[in-house]
């Protein structure tokens, strides 16, 4: 295409459920309630995993990682979600739409490794419970931590600077609620193939190989557990990762529907695909959030105990 036939777009149209008033303001009630369960879902355990010294152990590191990751990712994306709907303003600038684009993306990413940190430390726990202060010592835990957010901090930055370099000739209107780069690189009018190349390497990277660690973790940890004598020992085992393992079902299931499938299947005409992506969004971008706090302290004696002694505001030894 002739340069000079391109036009540089400084904003982008935000179109979520605009066709729909009715949907939207049920939409706007329930995604602002779920966001304040987020909060102070979320909020509770990383207080209670900093000044209860029972939760200062691998596992809720990763854990209070994970609530502040939560955190950042909604407050990244719903509030820009929130206010469109309330000022009935529905464009995002240039350079806050590639914010938010980074934003989102590098805690998706970061959340990916997270959770396969998380089942390797299950893995060590269960497997090799004599090895386990050697080997998840917290110079280990610390530098696990520090390199999924690293990572996914890189992997945002090249993906959404490819993403951002593309011409869009005018067109700015996004058929979603947030600038999710999916929904941005349909806008494109130039070839994106290093852009779907890039993606397709990412996710090998970060949805592929934490999902074979956490699968092989898991093999090995029922293998254990199968063979342990006690009941009572199993029925701890397995009770210390169920939580894991139904937060990672409900991320990977939606998030594996969102971005595993060609991004050439999304046709712009094709509304099904649009729709079914907004509703994913609901489910990935809030319930997920908000679902991880309760599952983990309703299937923890350790979290429980904690947030009692927080909510009774009775000294923490």
């Amino acid at each position: 295409m002739d340069q000079n036939n391109q036009t540089f777009v400084s904003e982008f149209l935000l179109l979520g459920l605009s066709g729909h008033p009715n949907l939207e303001i049920i939409f706007f009630a329930l995604l602002l309630v779920m966001y304040l369960v987020i909060l102070l879902g979320n909020g509770v355990l990383i207080i209670a995993s900093i000044f209860d010294a029972r939760l200062h152990i691998p596992m809720y590191f990763f854990l209070g990682n994970l609530s502040f990751l939560d955190i950042c990712y909604t407050t990244a994306s719903i509030p820009s979600t929130l206010g469109p709907i309330i000022s009935q303003k529905r464009t995002i600038s240039f350079s806050r739409c590639a914010a938010q684009m980074f934003l989102v993306f590098a805690l998706a990413s970061t959340e990916c490794l997270l959770l396969g940190m998380m089942a390797f430390d299950r893995y060590v726990a269960i497997c090799n419970p004599l090895r386990y202060p050697i080997i998840m010592s917290k110079a280990v835990y610390v530098l696990m931590a520090s390199t999924s957010w690293l990572s996914g901090g890189i992997n945002s930055t090249v993906q959404t600077s490819l993403a951002m370099r593309l011409p869009f000739c005018g067109n700015n209107v996004i058929n979603h609620f947030g600038c999710e780069i999916l929904a941005v690189l349909k806008l494109a009018c130039a070839d994106i193939s290093l852009n779907v190349t890039s993606m397709l390497v990412a996710s090998m990277v970060f949805l592929v190989l934490p999902l074979l660690v956490i699968f092989f973790s898991y093999m090995f940890i029922l293998y254990t557990i199968l063979r342990m004598k006690s009941a009572t020992g199993r029925g701890k085992a397995f009770s210390t990762c169920s939580s894991h393992l139904t937060v990672v079902i409900i991320f990977y299931g939606t998030i594996f529907f969102m971005y595993a499938k060609p991004v050439s299947q999304d046709l712009p005409g094709e509304d099904k695909f649009q729709t079914s992506d907004k509703l994913m969004f609901l489910f990935y971008g809030a319930m997920t959030p908000m679902l991880n706090p309760i599952i983990y302290s309703l299937r923890n004696k350790d979290v429980k105990a904690a947030v009692k002694y927080l909510f009774t505001c009775k000294s923490i030894q």
